[in-house]
Order: structure tokens, then sequence, then C-alpha cells
């Protein structure tokens, strides 16, 4: 199995970094990717200091697929995500979003959260079940860099639960062999993201890409067992909500046959949403599978 490790950390999702691994479709392959904080993190008495490593979010990459070109889609499937040193990061040092309901005298708050038997400790007395995600996972537009701070039609900072293990995340090819970037893992996250950390650990993922081609996605999707979802990202978050609707509709007409205006009817009663970081208006609506087939 080919593994690619953490090595330079990138802040952007770019055409014209070194492509650092080289993959097949279909192969299975693992890599490396440090936690948010860049690694500043890893004692209750660490703090992020921006004026040595200004960008958060670093990914992994890039990571070209063979055979790739624009208007394909890459279906990268998550096999399993592990902690790398066995413990998690969070931090509350920033309230500006809540701050003219609970005051602006939020405490740092860094805690060093142990990872164990299926666990997360974060305190003695509270344990959280790990649920490991990747926050960002994106490829490279054609026109434009964008930051690991935003997610768009590229991917990127979606902060979406669903990005986990036994899922399928789907996105667009914009350059020749994809350039793939991944990273912010999480052991856990809640619905929002309210503090901006997720429990962030390094970790390493084992993934494998199909590749479809033509697809000419307009977004990311998520691909279950259980459900299809769609993924879009931008304020205000009700345009954000609506558009991943429609494109959700969409998709059930064009690949399970339901009229799109039934598909409307029955998304009002069964779909339901994810949110990801909540103030750049990352949303993902999702039904069930077996509802693709109610013509």
């Amino acid at each position: 199995m080919q593994h690619l490790s953490i090595g330079p950390l990138y802040y952007e999702y770019s055409r014209h970094n070194e492509p650092r691994l080289t993959v097949q479709p279909g192969e299975i392959f693992s890599v490396d990717s440090e936690d948010a904080f860049s690694g500043q993190i890893r004692t209750d008495g660490d703090r992020r200091d921006k004026t040595k490593v200004p960008g958060s979010n670093p990914q992994t990459g890039p990571i070209v697929v063979v055979g790739a070109q624009p208007g394909d889609a890459l279906a990268v499937t998550i096999h399993s995500i592990e902690p790398l040193i066995g413990q998690c990061a969070t931090r509350t040092g920033d309230a500006r979003n809540l701050a003219q309901w609970l005051g602006p005298d939020c405490p740092h708050g860094v805690h060093i959260c142990p990872i164990r038997e299926g666990q997360i400790f974060w305190s003695n007395e509270t344990t959280i079940p790990y649920r490991p995600m990747l926050g960002c996972i994106g490829t490279a537009p054609a026109h434009g860099v964008p930051t690991t701070l935003p997610a768009g039609p590229h991917g990127g900072n979606m902060d979406i639960v669903e990005v986990a293990p036994g899922h399928t995340v789907v996105l667009p090819v914009f350059v020749p062999g994809g350039y793939l970037y991944l990273g912010d893992a999480h052991a856990a996250m809640g619905h929002g993201e309210l503090s901006a950390s997720g429990l962030e650990m390094p970790a390493r993922s084992i993934l494998s890409i199909e590749l479809r081609k033509g697809n000419n996605l307009p977004s990311p999707r998520i691909e279950t067992p259980e459900e299809i979802m769609t993924i879009v990202s931008g304020a205000p978050m009700e345009q954000s909500i609506a558009q991943a609707f429609a494109y959700l509709i969409l998709w059930m007409e064009a690949d399970f046959g339901v009229p799109r205006w039934r598909a409307y009817d029955l998304l009002t009663h069964v779909a339901r949403i994810s949110v990801g970081y909540f103030p750049i208006g990352t949303v993902g609506v999702k039904v069930p599978r077996k509802y693709l087939h109610a013509r």
C-alpha cells in the first residue's frame, strides 16, 4: 500500500504544488495529516501562535489520480481514520459569534483529550464516542487558489460530520489529475462546530478513489449505505440550503428517475439537514436511499 506522510503543510487548494502521490483508480492508500492547529497544541499549556504559523487547517497533498480530467469526479471512499498520537485537542478561545449573548470574556479553554477504546476522554467525568471525520477534503480549482478556511464547489473546509469512515465523498475535477488534498481530522464534532474547533487530531486515513468520467458535478456529494447528500457552502445559509435541495432534487431525477416535482414534494417530508461550521454557511441536505425509487 502506498503511504503519504505529512510532509509540507499546505493552506491552499492549489494546482501549482508538486504532486506528492500518484494513485490509480481503485487503489487503496494511506495519508497522514496534521491537526487544524498545525501541531502547536499538544499539552494543556500550549497556545496557538499565529505569528509563527498564521494558517489553520493544514492539508496533506496534492494527490494525483491517473486519468482524471476536468469534468470528471473523484469518488473518495474513506475506509478508516485513526489518531496518530492517541489524543485530540480542543480550544474555546474565540466566542465572537455568541458574544452578544454570552459576553466577550471567553477563556482560552485549551485541553487535551486522550483517545482509547473507542472513547474520547473529554474530562474525568465525561466521555464522547470516537466518531472520526475529515473537516477538510477538496480538489484544486482551475481558477484561483482558495484557502483552507472556506468551503466551495471544490470541497474544502466543509466540516460535515458525514465525511467519515464507510462513506464516499464525491468531488468535482477541475484540473488534470484532480489534485486532491485532505486534513483537519476530528475525533468527533457536533453539528455547526460551535467554537470553530472540533476535537482536532493528527490522523492516518485509509482511502480509495473511484474515477467517474464526465459527471460535471456542480458541488460535492456524499454517498453512504443509507443516504445520499449534496453540499453547498455560502452565506446566507438559507440560500445554501435552497441550492443544496435543488441539487439533490436534480440528482434524484437524473440518476434515480424520480421526477423533480415528486422529489420536491417527497423531500419536504423526509429530508434532513447536516450543518458544517455555521458562520460560513456550509450545509448538506440528505435523503434515505429507501425513497429513491418513489416515482
